[in-house]
């Protein structure tokens, strides 16, 4: 319902961002049936990465873009959130190994360098992960592997997403490969809002 699409949107911090998925969660994808965001990104994901790769969907929510990727032969697929409760939606689909309950903007438990891909669908937006997230997932990332992500255009160029973007290529640790034209997110509740799958090589972790 668009009332809980707008309570996500106007969460203050993580734990009540949190708490909004949480009570969304069992009727998210009843509400959002048909966004496009999960099939574009897979869709270009797949152009870049093998299927027996490693692969972190951070921000996997009820896990729309890796049920995608496991029918396409995608197999080492990871699920990381920070609502349990999406979380547990996106374990019955059956398609990931490991689920993490973690926020992006913290440091993640991870290693660095341990995943071949990380794939981010509608998680950098209005009171979602900050553009401070994208140096960690750079970390948890091989060289030479792929960070893939989606964005508003005009929220890359109202907030901080263009600079730090900017900041991390020009300090060598990644290079844009790719971005799509804009295209519709078919956002039931929200028209006219478009999106663009982002594609970096990561070079380096420091």
């Amino acid at each position: 319902m668009t009332s809980r699409a707008e309570a996500v949107f106007a969460a203050q911090n993580p734990q009540e961002l949190a708490a909004r998925y949480d009570a969304w969660a069992a009727s998210y994808e009843e509400d959002m049936d048909d966004h496009g965001g999960p099939q574009e990104a897979a869709e270009v994901l797949m152009r870049y990465v093998a299927p027996e790769a490693r692969i972190l969907d951070a921000g996997c929510g009820t896990g729309l873009a890796g049920q995608i990727l496991a029918a396409r032969g995608y197999r080492r697929l990871e699920g990381l959130d920070l609502s349990a409760g999406m979380l547990r939606e996106a374990g019955h689909k059956g398609c990931y190994i490991a689920l993490h309950q973690q926020t992006l903007g913290d440091a993640l438990d991870f290693p660095s360098a341990i995943f071949d891909a990380v794939l981010t669908v509608g998680v950098f937006a209005r009171a979602h992960a900050p553009s401070r997230s994208l140096a960690e997932l750079i970390r948890i990332t091989k060289p030479g592997g792929y960070i893939i992500f989606t964005l508003r255009p005009e929220f890359y160029v109202s907030t901080d997403f263009k600079a730090t973007m900017t900041t991390l290529a020009d300090a060598g640790r990644w290079r844009l490969v790719e971005t799509t034209a804009p295209f519709d997110g078919r956002y039931k509740h929200f028209p006219g809002i478009n999106l663009q799958v982002w594609v970096y090589e990561v070079l380096r972790h420091a």
